[in-house]
């Protein structure tokens, strides 16, 4: 009963204006997997290089995280570069280096075509596609991240695989971007008729919005008195919402919103120092106390 990932595994320069880091891990595919594995064992399909090594593999090896589809190559990782301002809701990208990932064509391995869930993180609409094309059986949900990027330069492709998805997972400049309306509301009626029945809107520091045909559902982020790095928090936040659901083989809407605050906490490490350095250190524990400590501060009694 794997979840499947397939996007990025990448080198990041960080900056912000409490620190900054050279070489840290990042990738969508990254943090989707260090985070959703608290819940649920994930597969990796992605590419590196050669300067890829063992300290980075331990961080995976680490959680039950299956690498059989994570290609090696000639070449250098995917490396990005960027720095924050004092606002962190936003990051000024100072460089972005493909390498061996402008040649990356996912290629599942024959174990992972019967994953019974697939996450296709932020990458080309057309290679997303492929990915479901090569699943020779349909998962019980495919869920997608995306970008203006694609949302304006391949829309017909991804249209194409929008068709195919369940859940999607984006912020709220992206699903205006997509649908043209400024309203969230009217946004998700118009993402239903793309083909997703469940739109959830990553909203930063200001929490998520969860669409479902049956009904809304908002939260906020969980507060905290020291936010370091901002990086990754959405493909954490990813990881969080459908590792959970795929833990307990639900999307009716109570598990849907559960699986937002889940999202939510799991986001809130990341989010606590540089990289992954926060995620690769939490226990379950922590990750229970604060899931309780949420559930609590959000909770109101009948009005």
């Amino acid at each position: 009963m794997s979840l499947l990932v397939v996007g990025s595994v990448a080198f990041d320069d960080l900056e912000t204006p409490f620190g900054q880091r050279e070489h840290a891990l990042g990738g969508s595919a990254t943090y989707f997997s260090l985070s959703a594995s608290r819940f649920h064992p994930v597969r990796i399909v992605a590419v590196v290089g050669e300067d890829f090594g063992p300290d980075q593999m331990r961080v995976f090896d680490r959680r039950p995280i299956d690498l059989a589809g994570l290609s090696r190559v000639k070449g250098l990782s995917f490396h990005w570069k960027g720095a924050y301002g004092y606002d962190l809701n936003e990051a000024r990208t100072i460089a972005t280096d493909l390498n061996v990932f402008a040649n990356f064509r996912p290629d599942l391995p024959p174990s992972y075509r019967e994953s019974k869930y697939l996450f296709l993180g932020n990458i080309d609409p057309v290679l997303q596609l492929d990915v479901v094309r090569q699943m020779t059986t349909r998962p019980n949900w495919i869920a997608l991240d995306t970008m203006n990027y694609w949302i304006r330069g391949a829309r017909p492709a991804l249209d194409a695989v929008l068709k195919e998805v369940d859940i999607l997972l984006v912020n709220d400049a992206e699903v205006r971007e997509l649908t043209q309306e400024h309203s969230l509301i009217k946004a998700y009626r118009k993402i239903q008729a793309l083909g997703p029945r469940i739109l959830v809107v990553k909203r930063g520091e200001y929490g998520v919005a969860l669409f479902t045909p049956t009904g809304i559902f908002a939260a906020p982020a969980y507060p905290l008195e020291n936010v370091f790095d901002p990086t990754g928090a959405g493909d954490t936040f990813a990881g969080g919402f459908l590792g959970y659901l795929a833990w307990i083989e639900r999307t009716d809407v109570t598990a849907l919103k559960h699986a937002a605050l889940v999202g939510s906490v799991m986001a809130s490490f990341t989010v606590e120092q540089f990289s992954t350095e926060r995620l690769e250190q939490i226990s379950q524990d922590e990750v229970r106390n604060r899931l309780s400590l949420f559930s609590d501060m959000i909770r109101v009694e009948d009005l």
